[in-house]
This record gives structure tokens, sequence and C-alpha cells, in this order.
């Protein structure tokens, strides 16, 4: 690529994969790298970089250089496995009896493993609606805190964390600050601009946008100490991503632009009709000048409020579930940020314990035809 990087837009960059082209075949797709060794040099050196396929991949490099690039990562970003071993890496860089706080309103999975191994190795571990700055304040230790954790619009009831409010307590407080943005996408938030010092996504859901890729990843706003940790842990228990995943995850964030515009488009107009439907009793959608954190999502967010959204049936559980199980061109499956319309009634998923209301159904708004997307929806509610 010529020196002139600098002067193409993000969207122009990630469209083009950073504008790589293979140096012997002159393809404008990059090749999968599949080797797991490479060969020393004569005086022992491994000059291409390479040394062995656990902790590096060229294939990996280049959608990591992708990210980073959409992040603004002065450290970088990392593939990982999947979306849980992204985040696990780094809680894994703390010390037992660290206190962590953590949105009390997040990724089940994620705070399921908070509750159990992350105790379990000796971590402490705080709740608190992180929405709520006061009482994020009031649940941070000065010098005990060592990492604050706020997922923001937050799964599934798309509360708004303010970014950079949260990254002036923690670090008021000796802590860092990481941010699950999975459902924002560095196309609508880029939380290391405002304050925040690592950012995590699911890349399983939009950044691969196909539903056919398990991936996680980390991006960080500085190399110090800490995130070499978290290289290193992601090096010596082998989470990194596989090449052909690697490859896919780059094929689908080469569309991300057009495709989080096109599903936030249809996620507002959702919204927004929905929330004058007779068998809806709310819709929770952060694009709402009614929704609690409205005002700072318009501040925080460009581009659009993302493609999430979740409505509670007037009718209750029973009706929800009913409905989801009425839908044609909605898909009643977990996961979201696929090209796919997805719905799910999200208590039925996460069980006892779970803060999500029962009647409540999450929708995950892809880029089919907003009129059919409508239509579907509304047939099955009034069923």
């Amino acid at each position: 690529m010529p020196s002139s990087r600098s002067r193409w837009s993000k969207r122009s960059l990630t469209a083009q994969a950073m504008g790589h082209v293979d140096p012997i075949t002159k393809a404008v797709v990059p090749p999968i790298h599949v080797a797991t060794t490479y060969i020393r040099d004569e005086d022992n050196a491994y000059s291409s970089g390479f040394v062995y396929g656990r902790p590096d991949n060229a294939t990996v490099r280049e959608a990591e250089e992708v990210l980073a690039m959409l992040e603004e990562a002065e450290a970088g970003a990392l593939l990982f496995s999947s979306g849980m071993a992204a985040a696990t890496a780094v809680f894994q860089a703390l010390d037992p009896g660290d206190h962590i706080v953590a949105s009390k309103v997040m990724y089940w999975a994620l705070r399921n493993w908070l509750m159990t191994e992350a105790v379990r190795w000796g971590l402490k571990v705080d709740f608190v609606e992180t929405d709520n700055l006061d009482a994020l304040r009031k649940a941070v230790k000065p010098g005990e805190t060592k990492l604050v954790w706020i997922e923001t619009p937050s799964n599934p009831l798309w509360t708004i964390t303010d970014i950079a409010g949260a990254a002036e307590i923690a670090h008021a407080a000796g802590a860092r600050l990481a941010v699950d943005s999975t459902t924002a996408s560095p196309i609508h938030t880029r939380p290391l601009n405002l304050g925040a010092d690592i950012v995590m996504h699911a890349a399983t859901k939009v950044l691969n946008g196909h539903s056919d890729v398990v991936a996680g990843a980390l991006a960080g706003a500085k190399a110090d100490a800490f995130w070499t940790r978290v290289v290193n842990i992601r090096k010596m228990q082998g989470a990194i991503l596989g090449p052909f995943e690697a490859y896919l995850l780059m094929r689908g964030m080469r569309t991300l632009h057009v495709r989080t515009a096109a599903q936030a488009r249809s996620a507002l107009d959702l919204a927004q009709r929905f929330a004058a439907h007779p068998k809806v009793a709310r819709v929770l959608y952060p694009g709402l000048p009614q929704h609690p954190g409205h005002d700072i999502a318009a501040r925080q967010m460009e581009n659009g409020f993302g493609y999430m959204l979740s409505i509670q049936v007037s009718e209750g559980e029973a009706a929800a579930i009913r409905t989801a199980a009425r839908v044609g061109l909605w898909k009643r499956a977990t996961s979201l940020g696929g090209v796919e319309s997805l719905i799910e009634h999200r208590a039925s998923i996460e069980g006892p314990g779970t803060p999500c209301p029962p009647d409540l159904l999450r929708l995950s708004t892809g880029i089919e035809d907003v009129e059919d997307l409508y239509r579907d929806l509304d047939e099955a509610l009034r069923a």
C-alpha cells in the first residue's frame, strides 16, 4: 500500500482490508496463511517475524490491523477464538484479590463466569447499574478496584453507560476501564477515544456479520504492562483465532460500514413503529427520545444507534413466547449482528437470576426489507 494510506477514510480502508495486495499473485483478496511453523535464518533468527502458529499468524495479523485502525487503538488489536476468550483474558491479567466493578446488565455468559470462576480464582466482583454514575462512583474502591467493566449498549435492555464519565471515575480510583462494545461496533462508538483503556468485541456478532465465525477481539489504548500481560495470556493459553476464521472475519469487516448503516436505519424504523403498537408495552432502543439513555447515546454514538432493540409484549411472557414461535421471516435463534434478523425470548436463555423481564423479546435487525420485517412481527403479535 502506498504511504498515502492516511489520505483515505476508515470506510475506504476497511472495504479494501487496508489495501493489502498479495505480492506474488497481485490478488486483491489477502491469502489465507495456514502454516504453523516457519524457517529460521542461517544466523538462527526469524527475520520474517513469525516463529510458530500458536501466538501469531499472518492472516490474523491482517484482520487485527483492520480492527486496530477502526478503533484507533495505539496498542493494536488481538483476535481470540471467541468473545468469552477475549473477555476472560482481561480478567485473568488481574491478580488474586483485585476488586472489579461490572455492569449488572451485561452479556449473560460473562456475568455467570464472573460470579463463579472469577470468584473461585480470588477476584472480588461487584455488579452495579453502571448507567448510574453515582452508583458506579460509590461501588469503586480507590486503591482496591483495578478494573471497571461496562457494556454499552447493554444486552438485552440496551441501557447506556456514559463511557467518558465511567473512565473518569475508574482512573480517579487507580483502575482501568474496559468496555464491551459488541453491539455498538466501532462504527457507532469508539470507546478508546472516550477514555477507555480496553475495548472488547464478541466478533462473532456484527464485526463478522454473517453468523459463520466464532471470534473475539480486544483493542488497547496503550501498550503498557497490563496489555503485555493480556498478550502473553493469549500466547500461553493458545486462544488465538484460526487463520480461516480470521479470513472470514476480515471478509465480514470489509462490508461493516454498509451493513451497520442499513441495520441501524431499520432498527430505528422498527423501534418507532412498535412503540405505537397495541400489542407492545414498551420498546427498548437508545435511538428513541423516551429511552432513559438517549441523550448520552446521542453524545457518544454516531452513525445511528445500532441494530439491537427489545420489545416487551403487553400480554406477558406466554404471549411473548408464542409471538417468537409464529414469525416467519425473523429467525428464532440466539446470537445477534448477522445479516439475517433474529428474535429470541431472552429470559428463557438466561434462566433464574436474569435481570431480563419475562415478557421481553430481543430483536437483532438484519438487512432484509424493513417492511417485511415489520409485517412479519406485527402479524405474529396480533395472531
